[in-house]
């Protein structure tokens, strides 16, 4: 039975951009008001017909590469909580720029169903240095705290190049890294994804019975065609009001993409 805690074909996951936290070099001060904004924009997401949420520290760069300082792990799960408990949807944590177990531990004290990480296996080359991935340690986490939460992992992820000449395969995603699914992105955030490369990724996925989900660049004009490849979408960008990645979520542009997505 799939881990994946969303209803199927055509799943579009709404992006929940957290401004920066306390002890990022941007974070202004206003603990309460990050709250009021994360609750805000999942509220927007929800109602407007999403299937789930993913809660992101975005602001927070210049990110960490790998672990992240205990004071970020606090206040996530408190932001996370917030949101899970506001929304009906499944709730989903990433905790830039690869902690798993963080984003892991975070799901499990919360009630999340889904961590997205950004590089489960091999190794990228990103603009925080060399970040390798640790798939061994986040499943044997998984099943010492007893989570039932899906790991949604990158095909080479966006902001990133290989380390060497190749990198690590879909199969190898799948088959020894055991991911619950896998995403596909452009080269940056909301930036388009390759169709060729999406559909091969999501061809080997579903031969393993995996969803593939387009992580970037998915807007109302483009969102049909890519659902007819992939399973599913995580959408930022296009939900923002005025298409700034960093603005609340604009109901409007959510109402617009889920009416596209389902049409």
């Amino acid at each position: 039975m799939s881990r994946v805690p969303l209803p199927g074909d055509r799943s579009l996951v709404g992006m929940v951009h957290l401004p920066p936290l306390p002890g990022a070099p941007r974070f202004d001060g206003d603990r309460e008001a990050v709250l009021e904004r994360a609750v805000a924009d999942a509220e927007a997401l929800d109602a407007g017909g999403v299937d789930a949420v993913l809660v992101e520290n975005f602001g927070d760069a210049p990110f960490y590469p790998d672990r992240v300082p205990r004071h970020v792990v606090a206040t996530m799960t408190r932001l996370v909580g917030e949101v899970a408990r506001t929304v009906d949807c499944p709730v989903g944590v990433n905790v830039l720029r690869n902690d798993a177990e963080s984003a892991l531990s975070v799901a499990a004290a919360t009630g999340a169903a889904f961590v997205r990480v950004n590089v489960h296996v091999g190794a990228r080359v990103t603009d925080q240095g060399v970040i390798e991935g640790r798939a061994h340690e986040t499943l044997r986490l998984r099943d010492r705290l007893d989570a039932d939460v899906a790991v949604f992992a990158d095909v080479g992820v966006k902001h990133s190049t290989p380390l060497g000449a190749g990198e690590s395969s879909v199969a190898d995603l799948l088959d020894r890294g055991l991911a619950d699914a896998v995403v596909v992105s452009g080269v940056a955030t909301g930036s388009d994804v390759d169709r060729e490369r999406l559909a091969s990724v999501a061809a080997t996925a579903a031969e393993r019975g995996v969803p593939a989900f387009v992580g970037s660049g998915v807007t109302p004009e483009t969102v049909g065609d890519l659902l007819d490849v992939a399973d599913g979408a995580i959408v930022g960008t296009a939900l923002k009001a005025g298409g700034e990645t960093t603005n609340p979520v604009d109901p409007e542009r959510v109402r617009r993409l889920v009416e596209a997505a389902r049409a």
